[in-house]
């Protein structure tokens, strides 16, 4: 999530100042993206040295407030109007953790799948009470948290791919097996072979 972006579209709505924009972020992502009040005054401080905003002067209770440029604007139109790419995927953690674990002798790959299998299923259980718990007038909340289930409900197919892959992986390797092999692709489940 593009906070710069998030920040420019609330205020195009109108002058606010650093924990109301915080506040407003956070309530129309239904707390999905929890935002720190310094990393909403960094932004803010980089959105001005891009012309995007311009403070303004400070409130009756000493608030610095931040007024959108028309250069803001014109940023948060083209940022709507764009597709998410999806080209670049970020940087996840578990994808890599498996991937380090497969290299580091004596890890358990698989108990690590198992693991973390567990918690992702916890997870998608709190999402679908919260889900059973939520309004659907606050359509932008159930949005968010679809995109959670969805997300979790993917990860949980993934880590079963991973327990199957590793399980074929893990196999004692018969003679036929062995023989048509490289014996770098016959991985030691105990890793002492390594």
């Amino acid at each position: 999530m593009s906070i710069k972006h998030g920040l420019l579209a609330l205020l195009s709505e109108g002058p606010k100042y650093g924990y109301q924009l915080r506040a407003e972020f956070e309530e129309r992502t239904g707390v999905t993206w929890p935002l720190n009040v310094g990393q909403v005054y960094t932004t803010l401080g980089r959105l001005e040295r891009d012309s995007l905003v311009v403070p303004l002067e400070t409130d009756n209770e000493g608030r610095h407030r931040y007024s959108i440029t028309d250069e803001g604007r014109a940023e948060v139109a083209v940022w709507f109007a764009a597709p998410v790419p999806r080209d670049s995927a970020p940087r996840d953690e578990l994808a890599i953790k498996l991937a380090i674990a497969l290299t580091v002798p004596g890890v358990d790959v698989t108990a690590m799948v198992q693991t973390q299998r567990s918690e992702t299923m916890r997870t998608l259980q709190n999402y679908t009470r919260l889900k059973s718990h939520a309004d659907d007038a606050e359509l932008a909340w159930m949005l968010a948290l679809d995109a959670l289930l969805f997300q979790a409900e993917a990860e949980l197919r993934w880590l079963d791919h991973c327990g199957e892959r590793l399980a074929r992986a893990i196999r004692p390797a018969t003679p036929t097996n062995a023989a048509s092999q490289p014996a770098s692709h016959v991985i030691d489940p105990t890793g002492v072979g390594r």
